[in-house]
C-alpha cells in the first residue's frame, strides 16, 4: 500500500515535472517565434547583409505623399494643430486605407515630405504632436510592407539662409535632425531618412547662368557640408541609426548640377548612402501650364528627341553614380496635367519610370490630392497608368550596382 502510494506520488511528481518542462518548452518556442516575428517586422528589422543598392532595388516604384505634411504658410491656423497643416493644401486627413491603396496599386515605397517648422518652439523643439503624426503615417507605410522615406522639405524656405547665416541655419538643421533621429532610432531599414529637398542650392551665390568659379565652389561647398553634417548626426545617434540607409539630396536635386564634379557625396563609414535627384525635364512640359517669358508651354511629349534627352539624363546618372557604387533614387518626377491629354501624361510618366527603373534606380512619382491617386477612394485615377507601372515593375532590370559596400 505504501509502495503504491509512493509510486503514485512519484508518478504525480513526474507528471508535474513533465508539465513544467512542457510549458517551459512551449514558452521557449513562443519566445523564439516572437523573436523571429520581431526580426522580420518592417518596423524594426535591420538587415546587415543588405546593401543600399539592394534596398533601392526593393523600393521598386515609389510615390510621394505630396502637399500634405509639408504644407506650410503663415495663413494656416496653427491652433488647429497638425491637421490644420496636413489638410491646408487640399489633402484629406491621411488614413491607413489611403496608404494601403498605394501598396495595392503596386507601389513599394512612399516618400513623406515634412515641414518640421510648422509646429516648433523658438528653441527649435518640434511639437510632439507633429513627431507623433509623422511617425504614425510612416507606420502606415511600413505596416503595408513598403519603404518609407522621411525628409526635411521646403519648410517655408529657411534653408536658403545658409548662404548668409550659416551658423544659425545649421543650429536649426542640427536640432531638427537630432529630434527626428531620436524618434525613429529603433525603426528598421525600411525607414529611410533624407537630408533635404531640392532647396540645396544657393542662387544668390551662383547659378548655371552666372557666377564665378569661386562662387560656384562656395555654393556647392555649403550643400556638401550640410549633407556631411546630416550623415554625421545620424551616425552619431542611437539605435539603428548608425546603420540606417540614408538619402542624400543632390545639388538642387537637378540631374546636371548633381552630376557636376563639384557635388560630393558625404563620407560615410557605414557605406549606406544613396543620392536623390528630381526629374521635371523638360520644364516647359512638366512645369509650364501657360507660356512664360522663359519658355513656351509644351503640351505634348514623346518625340524621338524627347526620348533621347531622357535616356541621356539617365545615362549621366549611371555614369556618375551607379557605376561608382552610389545608388540613385529619383525622389520626384511628374508633370502638371493642365492642357495635356491623359495619354500624353501617361506616356511621359511611364517613360521616366521605365528609364530609371530598368537601370536599377527607384523612381518616386510626385502626387498630390486628386491628380494621379484618389485619396478619398484609395485608388489610382488612371487604371491604364496603374497597369503600365505595374508592368514596368514586373519587367527585368539591370543588376544591382554594388561597389564600395553601398
Amino acid at each position: 500500500m505504501l509502495h503504491a502510494k509512493r509510486k503514485k506520488v512519484v508518478s504525480l511528481l513526474l507528471a508535474g515535472v513533465l508539465a513544467v518542462l512542457s510549458c517551459s518548452c512551449g514558452n521557449s518556442s513562443k519566445e523564439e517565434s516572437s523573436k523571429e516575428e520581431a526580426d522580420s517586422n518592417p518596423r524594426t528589422e535591420m538587415r546587415d547583409d543588405m546593401t543600399t543598392s539592394q534596398i533601392v532595388e526593393e523600393m521598386g516604384l515609389g510615390i510621394n505623399l505630396g502637399n500634405t505634411l509639408e504644407a506650410c504658410g503663415d495663413w494656416i491656423d496653427s491652433s488647429g494643430g497638425v491637421n490644420s497643416y496636413e489638410t491646408a493644401w487640399g489633402s484629406p486627413t491621411i488614413t491607413e486605407d489611403m496608404i494601403a491603396g498605394y501598396a495595392a496599386a503596386g507601389f513599394d515605397s512612399v516618400r513623406i515630405p515634412v515641414a518640421w517648422s510648422n509646429l516648433m518652439a523658438e528653441d527649435y523643439t518640434i511639437a510632439p504632436e507633429l513627431l507623433d503624426r509623422v511617425e504614425t503615417v510612416a507606420q502606415y507605410v511600413l505596416d503595408n510592407g513598403m519603404y518609407a522615406v522621411v525628409n526635411l522639405h521646403w519648410d517655408n524656405g529657411w534653408i536658403a539662409g545658409f548662404s548668409t547665416d550659416y551658423d544659425t541655419c545649421m543650429e536649426k538643421y542640427t536640432r531638427i535632425w537630432e529630434q527626428v533621429t531620436e524618434r525613429f532610432a529603433d525603426y528598421g531599414d525600411h525607414l529611410i531618412l533624407e537630408s533635404m529637398n531640392e532647396e540645396g542650392c544657393f542662387d544668390d551665390l551662383w547659378n548655371r547662368y552666372s557666377g564665378s568659379d569661386d562662387s560656384k565652389a562656395e555654393a556647392y561647398g555649403i550643400v556638401n557640408r550640410i549633407n556631411q553634417q546630416f550623415v554625421d548626426l545620424v551616425r552619431d545617434s542611437r539605435g539603428n541609426n548608425p546603420r540606417r540607409h540614408l538619402l542624400i539630396a543632390g545639388y538642387a536635386t537637378d540631374v546636371d548640377l548633381t552630376c557636376d564634379e563639384a557635388f560630393q557625396m558625404p563620407q560615410d563609414e557605414a557605406g549606406r548612402c544613396a543620392v536623390s535627384v528630381h526629374y521635371y525635364t523638360p520644364p516647359t512640359f512638366c512645369i509650364l501650364e501657360e507660356d512664360a517669358d522663359w519658355g513656351k508651354a509644351k503640351t505634348m511629349w514623346g518625340s524621338p528627341r524627347d526620348q533621347r534627352i531622357l535616356e541621356n539624363d539617365m545615362d549621366k546618372l549611371k555614369s556618375r553614380f551607379l557605376d561608382n557604387g552610389v545608388p540613385v533614387i529619383i525622389g520626384e518626377y511628374g508633370c502638371f496635367t493642365k492642357n495635356k491629354t491623359e495619354e500624353t501624361v501617361r506616356t511621359f510618366l511611364t517613360a521616366v519610370a521605365q528609364a530609371a527603373y530598368t537601370k536599377g534606380m527607384c523612381p518616386m512619382l510626385w502626387d498630390v490630392t486628386g491628380v494621379f491617386y484618389d485619396r478619398n477612394n484609395c485608388r489610382m485615377l488612371d487604371s491604364q497608368l496603374e497597369q503600365d507601372l505595374q508592368e514596368i515593375a514586373a519587367a527585368p532590370r539591370d543588376g544591382v550596382h554594388n561597389v564600395s559596400g553601398n
